[in-house]
């Protein structure tokens, strides 16, 4: 653990309180860890180890944390046998945890028309992120939360309550989640989901920006997790509306607390260019410092 780290991250024998399974080997995981729970941010994640027989950690991203109650909220999908190992896991075992680690979202009182934009796994950032501002009162935020996927959500899809403007009713699908929380949510996919947008969640995203005013655009800043090609194209949209936008990195990691210096990445800083590591650096970083101009 690197000095920036230490007293900020924790390791803990973390109880497994609810695991509930999906379509297309999903899973969210709910894990009793006090310490953790207290200090996670919106971007950060934990770093957990899946089964006593599988020595490396899984790095994954969390979706929700309850300070008062003393828990995180996990969203993940199987792939390869860390995560399998995981996906057995029952109610009252425990899990060591190492959390939270990385630099989350910064978002600003000045631009309240939160932007939010998740893709497959890179949802539990988006939906971390505006459950927090939910409960902000600093400014009138507004949080539009858009996600896409191409298996089926690891949620139930069903009609909004919340509208949004700019976007067709056609386009109801949504997130009962954030809808019950009040927050406006809309789903795009390429696998004829009902009541999703049909094509890239940057698309849909596209499709509302561009009903926006000048004094409107200034006040969006946009949050974005998912895969590197949604992201390189998220920040692209970005510059062409030129509104702020933070993105959220997924890197292959070893030790996760920047020791190993193993999923670092090349970034535009004001000195020149730098590499820096994705889990203790970032995993959120400027848009434009990551992703150079198109073509």
């Amino acid at each position: 653990m690197t000095a920036s780290t230490r007293g900020t991250i924790f390791l803990e024998e973390g109880r497994v309180l609810g695991h509930t399974a999906f379509d297309a080997h999903q899973f969210v995981i709910r894990i009793e860890a006090p310490k953790c729970a207290a200090r996670a941010e919106p971007g950060s994640f934990a770093h957990v180890t899946c089964h006593e027989t599988i020595p490396m950690r899984r790095p994954l991203s969390l979706m929700r944390a309850d300070r008062l109650a003393g828990w995180v909220e996990i969203l993940y999908k199987v792939e390869g046998a860390g995560l399998h190992a995981l996906s057995l896991a029952k109610a009252g075992d425990t899990l060591s945890i190492l959390g939270p680690i990385g630099r989350g979202f910064e978002v600003h009182p000045k631009r309240p028309r939160t932007l939010l934009i998740g893709g497959g796994v890179g949802i539990p950032p988006v939906v971390f992120l505006a459950e927090r501002l939910k409960d902000r009162s600093d400014a009138p935020w507004q949080p539009l939360v858009l996600m896409g996927s191409e298996i089926p959500y690891p949620f139930e899809l069903r009609s909004a309550r919340e509208n949004v403007e700019g976007i067709a009713d056609a386009y109801s699908a949504c997130m009962p989640l954030l809808d019950d929380w009040g927050i406006a949510s809309r789903l795009a996919s390429g696998s004829g989901f009902p009541g999703c947008y049909e094509g890239f969640v940057t698309e849909l995203a596209d499709i509302w920006l561009k009903t926006l005013t000048p004094p409107e655009l200034a006040e969006v800043e946009i949050f974005a997790c998912g895969p590197t090609p949604m992201l390189a194209a998220t920040a692209n949209l970005a510059r062409r509306y030129a509104i702020a936008c933070q993105v959220s990195l997924e890197e292959f990691m070893a030790c996760a607390v920047g020791g190993c210096a193993g999923c670092t990445v090349l970034v535009a800083t004001a000195a020149g260019p730098a590499m820096k590591r994705v889990c203790v650096d970032g995993p959120v970083f400027d848009a434009y410092t990551v992703f150079a101009a198109a073509d």
